[in-house]
């Protein structure tokens, strides 16, 4: 019996992964540090419980015209998806003191599409469609290590007892900075490679999602789309983030560079963010039924001391392939290893089917 690919990382990537993995009968490990699957994607209810069916505190947007892979596996799946609500004026915020500008909101295209129920419905139905005894929650990679038939690999499982396995291929569908700053190689990486790795951007790390729940959406009824855009912060790009389900809410990215929001913790930004809506939308903005707020920086799953300022957007194509010694038995991808669409949902999706693909295909025509 051969042994299996090991898959390291049960976001989109990892489960995208897993699920080809498993259609061409092929045995799989997948391990996931976090006790959850869907890694930067984070699904939740105005309770902060995680949920299939509730709003998103890490990528929610996608665009199947312009990204066919992503399209293909929602329909694949069979989910429902909806437009971003963008019906209504927009606000701007400049000067303090000053009322928001309104003005006229346009209409984007393509339309930016969400899931219904939310992102966390693509982990719930890709996970349901794999063996759950081949899933492993709570184990962290320290080690990889390359032999002449696979790789073998040590991780600490959930009770954090030290185990060790062995697999034919080692398939990474996490951040290439995170996977050098956190899992051993041997052989170890040359310099230009680590560089690249550590060099390359990992996508929602530095940022900070704020949603605010309400009873009903009142800015639509007042002829706005719940789009904003402000430079005194502390949200600097708000949204209508109202379910398909007519949950109402707002959502903003957060302004305020990581190290800060360390220094001045969750609930002040919570706080001044809430004040930043009743400024935009009025008193009714200052009452919500619940708030949720995602610091991705502060989550060691996700960042490195080196996604502490906001950097640039990851390069499709960009990231340094692994070394010549490590490259039929190690492959990449996570979102930011994608040729196209690195970045985000989609990038996700391409990289892991492209890197299934050419395992398989290297299968096949090993001799």
């Amino acid at each position: 019996m051969n042994p299996p690919v090991l898959v390291v990382g049960g976001g989109l990537a990892g489960l995208v992964a897993a699920h080809r993995l498993h259609q061409a009968d092929i045995d799989f490990v997948l391990l996931e540090a976090r006790t959850r699957l869907g890694g930067r994607i984070l699904t939740a209810e105005a309770g902060e419980a995680l949920s299939s069916e509730g709003f998103d505190l890490g990528p929610s947007w996608f665009w199947p015209d312009i990204q066919p892979a992503m399209g293909a596996l929602v329909r694949r799946l069979g989910l429902p998806a909806f437009e971003q609500h963008s019906d209504g004026d927009m606000l701007f915020e400049r000067v303090r003191g000053e009322p928001p500008r309104r003005l006229q909101g346009m209409r984007q295209e393509p339309p930016s599409m969400r899931i219904g129920g939310g992102s966390g419905a693509l982990v719930a139905a890709l996970a349901a469609g794999l063996p759950a005894s081949c899933i492993r929650l709570g184990a962290r990679l320290t080690d990889v290590t390359l032999s002449g038939s696979g790789v073998a690999a040590g991780f600490v499982d959930a009770d954090g007892g030290v185990q060790r396995l062995v697999a034919s291929d080692v398939l990474f569908a996490l951040p290439p900075r995170l996977l050098a700053a956190t899992v051993e190689l041997s052989p170890p990486l040359d310099a230009a490679t680590a560089r690249s790795w550590r060099d390359t951007p990992t996508w929602m790390a530095p940022h900070a999602k704020f949603l605010a729940c309400y009873e009903r959406p009142f800015w639509r009824e007042a002829g706005l789309s719940g789009t904003a855009q402000s430079s005194l912060g502390p949200l600097v790009e708000i949204h209508d983030a109202s379910t398909a389900a007519g949950q109402a809410a707002l959502f903003g990215f957060v302004g305020v560079p990581a190290p800060q929001r360390a220094q001045y913790g969750e609930a002040a930004i919570v706080e001044a963010a809430v004040r930043q809506l009743v400024r935009l939308f009025g008193p009714e903005a200052g009452a919500p039924r619940a708030t949720l707020f995602k610091d991705w920086a502060a989550d060691p799953f996700t960042a490195t001391a080196d996604d502490a300022q906001a950097g640039e957007h990851p390069v499709s194509g960009g990231l340094a392939a692994a070394p010549a010694e490590w490259r039929q038995r190690l492959w990449l991808a996570g979102s930011e290893a994608a040729r196209r669409d690195a970045g985000y949902l989609a990038g996700a999706v391409e990289a892991a089917e492209y890197a299934v693909a050419a395992l398989i295909e290297r299968r096949v025509s090993a001799p």
